[in-house]
């Protein structure tokens, strides 16, 4: 061959590899039992056609694909025949990538219902190009078995595929939507955010890599990625780091059913001659939704809410040590003078009161605290310490399965993707790590650093009082409320340990994670009130393995309130009965100021009183005023209990920390009362009484350094609420430091 001739060849050859190549034909079936009708097709053009089980029909389409943009490609068919038994198998076949369907689209819902739809429409998968323009081929085949069967069909460009602005969407089971997002450069990480003014149809969001194919169907989109059920509001928030592409796809899915979302299973009457296995059909069941893609915040951001934290809490313990030192400036002045100083950490040496008796409302008889006193004071203390081993054991015990349990069920999100699991304020969820929502954990630091604090400032005192004592200082052995520290470690103990569970509780907030955030509320409440009883009975002795055993159980009653309560009424009846029994039992102890026993002839007792004060002679109560605040809050309980056994609610775990919070603040102000004559501690409903996506419908943006969400403003201010709460229970009674003890009454 010459020279000139083998140029031409080449020219040839490379004008060869440049064009684009033929349309592929397809291969004779075997034995020629079908024929093969191959047309060349447009787009936005509607084919109105036919096939039998002798006919095989392939439409070629091709379009011009950029490297540097991506265009969105839907094949929509409706099926005008009814034919069922014999359905139309649709067959995209692409670079890459297959999707085929058949029509009537069989789709299951529960206990395998099944539904039909006899229209479809499917987004195809993009494949990728390397050149900087491409012409691509892709056919669609239609074949049936069924006799002479029509079809329409239509392919067409989807705007605003790749999401830049708020996009409408109209989908349906039978008409799945995806769209593209890529990640600008200097954004590491987005908050996908859907929402529709339709509650229903329920359907799905889902978060998926740029990959072939793409799961689209109700019965396959859980398959990869990340998703969640939605009513009407719904948000994820995608990383950056996650795809290597740095894009993704938004997939949006309505589903066959609504049981998933809280709606009602729906029935479907059967004509008369229908089979119950044949599938229904659902018509329209089309919803429409806004898809919206925004840059989250930035690690700037996460530096500075943290900060933030620190600093609220660590003005705590600056204020306190200015306190502390103002203090003790004042009692050094007050000393060199020669007066007395008021009553303070610092003031323990000041001259005992014998001063007029306090008067608690009006009594025939009473106790003074000096009554009660007179045990081995070194035994008592012993007691009191024990309570703080106690707690510190049980906490260590009882974290350490959470903190694994928790550990499990984040572990379990991210790799299943299942983001129903956890019922996060999704609008308002920043992650780090592998942690979902960072914020709502780092907003439990006050319960730490406050129940921190709180420890010092009882050790400050009780090294106060212990040199006192050394000192033999009348002070500190003839006045005020004898002085016993363990039930404030315990309690400090407790706010500590409420932080750190409820930090492991908002790891994966659920229904049966609740029970963590409330253990040490129960503790609290239950501690608080131990100590008010203490101190107006110095003599008490009540054992920590007992008062234990007693907040034990009521931990007990929780976790079978949520296993068992949803609406059975054999539980909600035995648990009334014994909180009703439970408000007796403490009401008399109460009234007769711890002097009434509970043993083996407590009905011998009882019969004896109602003989005498009722029978013999009719007398009204000793002590008119106890009785009287005791019958308003044996009135209280009982409404409790009485609507606890109407209503049942859902949520056990909250309303028995109800039960618990409102004793609390009742016995408070019985205190208060009976000492003068006279907290934001109720938690927010948790959402997860409903379902994922209903509870979603609640998701608020955050409203404090675009970080923090109202959920996060209420750890911060309860745990100030609690942390001012314990100072006033270890302030109470610092006006009597300076009253004798036989002028300090018990009640």
């Amino acid at each position: 061959m010459s020279r000139s001739g083998a140029a031409v060849l080449g020219w040839a050859l490379l004008a060869g590899a440049l064009l684009p190549p033929p349309p592929v034909r397809p291969q004779p079936l075997p034995h020629g039992q079908r024929d093969v009708h191959q047309k060349e097709a447009q787009f936005n053009t509607t084919y109105i056609d036919w096939v039998d089980g002798n006919l095989l029909n392939i439409y070629a389409f091709n379009h011009s694909v950029r490297r540097s943009t991506t265009e969105g490609v839907r094949v929509s068919v409706n099926v005008l025949s009814n034919q069922k038994d014999q359905p139309v198998l649709f067959v995209v076949r692409q670079k890459e990538a297959v999707v085929s369907f058949q029509v009537p689209l069989i789709l299951r819902g529960l206990y395998q219902r099944k539904y039909a739809y006899q229209e479809v429409s499917r987004t195809l998968c993009q494949p990728q190009t390397k050149s900087e323009m491409e012409t691509q081929y892709f056919f669609v085949d239609v074949s049936t078995l069924s006799d002479n069967t029509s079809y329409q069909l239509r392919v067409t460009r989807v705007e605003n595929f790749v999401l830049r602005v708020a996009t409408m969407a109209s989908t349906g089971p039978f008409s799945p939507q995806y769209f593209k997002y890529e990640f600008p450069e200097e954004v590491d990480s987005v908050i996908v955010k859907v929402t529709s003014p339709m509650a229903f149809p329920c359907s799905v969001i889902s978060i998926q890599d740029i990959l072939c194919p793409v799961y689209d169907l109700d019965n396959n989109v859980a398959f990869i990625g990340m998703y969640q059920t939605m009513t009407k509001k719904a948000a994820i928030t995608v990383q950056k780091k996650d795809f290597p592409s740095h894009s993704f796809y938004v997939v949006v899915v309505v589903k066959t059913e609504d049981e998933a979302c809280g709606g009602p299973l729906p029935y479907y009457p059967l004509s008369k001659n229908a089979s119950p296995d044949e599938p229904v059909d659902q018509h329209n069941r089309q919803k429409i939704l806004e898809v919206m893609v925004s840059p989250a915040i930035t690690s700037e951001a996460y530096v500075r809410s943290v900060l933030f934290c620190l600093g609220i809490f660590l003005s705590f313990y600056i204020l306190t040590l200015l306190i502390a030192c103002w203090e003790s400036c004042r009692g050094a002045v007050t000393g060199e003078r020669g007066q007395p100083a008021t009553p303070g950490l610092a003031q323990l040496s000041a001259p005992c009161w014998p001063g007029k008796p306090l008067t608690p409302l009006s009594f025939q008889q009473y106790l003074c605290v000096a009554d009660l006193a007179r045990k081995d004071k070194r035994v008592l203390r012993k007691k009191y310490q024990i309570y703080f081993w106690n707690i510190a054991t049980i906490a260590v015990f009882y974290a350490l399965p959470v903190i694994q349990l928790v550990i499990t069920y984040q572990t379990v999100v991210n790799v299943t993707g299942n983001q129903d699991i956890c019922y996060y304020n999704f609008l308002c969820a920043h992650p780090l790590g592998n942690l979902s929502a960072f914020n709502n954990i780092l907003s439990n630091l006050g319960y730490v650093l406050l129940g921190l604090l709180f420890l010092l400032i009882i050790l400050q005192r009780e090294i106060n009082y212990n040199r006192a004592l050394l000192r033999n200082d009348t002070h500190a052995l003839e006045c005020g409320i004898p002085k016993h520290f363990g039930l404030f470690y315990a309690m400090g103990t407790a706010l500590m340990m409420e932080g750190l569970l409820s930090a492991c509780y908002h790891v994966c907030p659920n229904y049966t994670n609740f029970q963590f955030d409330t253990s040490f509320m129960y503790m609290i409440a239950g501690l608080c009130m131990l100590k008010l009883y203490q101190k107006r009975h110095p003599d008490i002795n009540a054992s920590a393995y007992s008062a234990y055993a007693c907040l034990a159980l009521v931990i007990f009653f929780s976790v079978v309130g949520v296993v068992f309560g949803k609406g059975n009424t054999a539980f909600w009846i035995v648990f009334s009965v014994i909180h009703i029994v439970a408000t007796l039992l403490l009401s008399t102890q109460l009234y007769y100021m711890g002097r009434w026993k509970l043993d083996s002839g407590i009905l011998r007792r009882i019969l004896h009183v109602l003989y005498t004060d009722c029978v013999r002679q009719c007398s009204g109560p000793m002590y008119v005023d106890r009785m009287v605040l005791l019958v308003m809050g044996n009135i209280i309980n009982w409404s409790l209990a009485a609507y606890g056994l109407i209503v049942r609610p859902n949520d056990f775990a909250s309303y028995l920390l109800a039960i618990g919070i409102c004793n609390l603040l009742l016995y408070f102000a019985f205190y208060i009362i009976m000492k003068v004559g006279v907290e934001p501690w109720a938690p927010t409903a948790p959402q997860w009484r409903k379902t994922p996506a209903e509870s979603r419908e609640h998701n608020r943006d955050c409203i404090l350094l675009d970080f923090f969400d109202d959920h996060d403003i209420w750890h911060f201010l309860s745990s100030i609420a609690m942390f001012g709460s314990f100072l006033v229970l270890l302030t109470l009674d610092d006006d009597l430091d300076c009253v004798q003890r036989d002028k300090i009454y018990v009640f």
